[in-house]
C-alpha cells in the first residue's frame, strides 16, 4: 500500500510540474508569453511549449476568423435621405503582440474600436452617394473603399479587417411612403412618355401608309382612265367601221333605240309636228323600206358568218 502510495504521489507531483512547466497550444489559437508586464514570445504554431513557473504567464488570443455584428445607425445620402443601415465586419488577430499591447487582448475592446472605425469611414464614403446609387451595384465598390480604409486604420491595432458587408439598409418608416410615391409617380412619368413616344410612332407609319395608299390609288386610277380611253376609242373605231357600210340601217337603228327609250315606257308625253323628221318612220311606206333593208342587211351578215363557220370547218 506504501509503494501505491509513493507512486501516486509521484505522478500528481509529475502532472502538477508538467502543468506548470508547459502549455499548449492548439491550430485554433495563438499564445503570448508575459514576464512581469513584458512580452517574452509569441506563439502562432501549434505544439507543446515550456514556460518558467510563477513568472511567466500565457495568454491565449483566437487565430480563427472573427464576426462583429455591427448595430444599426443613421446615416445621411448626397441626397440628403436618412438611412439606417445595419452592417457587419470580419477580421482577425494578425498581430498577437500589437493587439495585447494596444487592446489589453480583449475582444470587447477591439469589437468597439472596429465598430467605431467602420461606422466613422461608412458614415464618411456613403455620404458622396445619392440613395439609388446605394441601392445599385454600386454598392460593392463603396464598400471595398469602406474596408480600405478601416482596414489601413486597424494594422496598428495589430487587427486585420478583412471585409465590410451590409446587411440592411433601410429609410426610416416616416419616409417610406414619401420614396414609394415618387417611385411611382417616376414610373407614371416613364410610363407616358413611352405612350407618347408609341403614339407619335403610330401616326408616322399610319401617315406613311396613307400617302401610299393615296399614290397607288391615283396610279391605279390613271391606269384605269387610260385602259377606259384606250376601249371606248377602240369601240368606236369599231362602231364607226361597222354603221359605215350601210348608213342608212345605221341611222334606223339609231331612230328605233331614241323611240324605245322615250315612247317605250308610255308615261312620257311628247309634242311634234306631224311633219317633224322624228316621226317620218312611223309612215308605213318608209317602215316598211328600211325594215326590208335592215333584213337584207341582217341576211348578208348572216351569210357571211356561214361563210365564215365553212371556211374555220374546212
Amino acid at each position: 500500500m506504501k509503494k501505491l502510495a509513493w507512486f501516486v504521489g509521484i505522478v500528481v507531483v509529475l502532472i502538477v510540474l508538467f502543468n506548470i512547466f508547459t502549455f499548449s497550444v492548439d491550430e485554433t489559437k495563438n499564445a503570448i508569453v508575459v514576464q512581469y508586464g513584458d512580452i517574452k514570445k509569441v506563439v502562432t504554431e501549434p505544439g507543446l511549449y515550456f514556460k518558467l513557473p510563477f513568472i511567466q504567464n500565457v495568454q491565449l488570443m483566437e487565430d480563427r476568423l472573427l464576426s462583429y455584428d455591427i448595430e444599426p445607425r443613421r446615416l445621411i445620402t448626397a441626397d440628403q435621405r436618412r438611412l439606417s443601415v445595419n452592417n457587419y465586419a470580419i477580421w482577425r488577430i494578425e498581430d498577437p503582440k500589437k493587439f495585447r499591447t494596444t487592446m489589453a487582448a480583449k475582444l470587447g475592446l477591439a469589437q468597439t474600436r472596429i465598430d467605431d472605425i467602420v461606422y466613422s469611414n461608412l458614415r464618411n464614403v456613403m455620404a458622396e452617394y445619392d440613395f439609388s446609387q446605394i441601392a445599385s451595384s454600386e454598392r460593392m465598390g463603396m464598400l471595398e473603399e469602406i474596408t480600405k480604409i478601416s482596414a489601413k486604420k486597424l494594422e496598428e491595432y495589430g487587427i486585420n479587417l478583412l471585409d465590410v458587408r451590409v446587411k440592411r439598409a433601410d429609410l426610416p418608416e416616416a419616409n417610406e411612403e414619401a420614396v414609394y410615391e415618387r417611385m411611382k409617380s417616376e414610373r407614371y412619368r416613364e410610363a407616358s412618355r413611352l405612350r407618347a413616344e408609341g403614339e407619335e410612332k403610330a401616326k408616322e407609319i399610319r401617315s406613311e401608309a396613307d400617302k401610299e395608299s393615296r399614290v397607288i390609288l391615283a396610279e391605279a386610277k390613271s391606269q384605269a382612265e387610260e385602259i377606259r380611253g384606250t376601249g371606248e376609242a377602240r369601240a368606236l373605231d369599231i362602231y364607226s367601221s361597222a354603221y359605215g357600210q350601210e348608213p342608212a340601217f345605221y341611222e334606223f337603228w339609231r331612230t328605233l333605240e331614241s323611240y324605245k327609250r322615250s315612247l317605250g315606257e308610255g308615261q312620257s308625253t311628247i309634242l311634234l309636228s306631224p311633219r317633224s323628221d322624228y316621226l317620218q318612220l312611223l309612215e308605213k311606206g318608209k317602215l316598211e323600206g328600211l325594215t326590208a333593208v335592215g333584213e337584207s342587211q341582217t341576211q348578208s351578215e348572216s351569210a357571211s358568218q356561214e361563210e365564215e363557220k365553212q371556211e374555220a370547218k374546212s
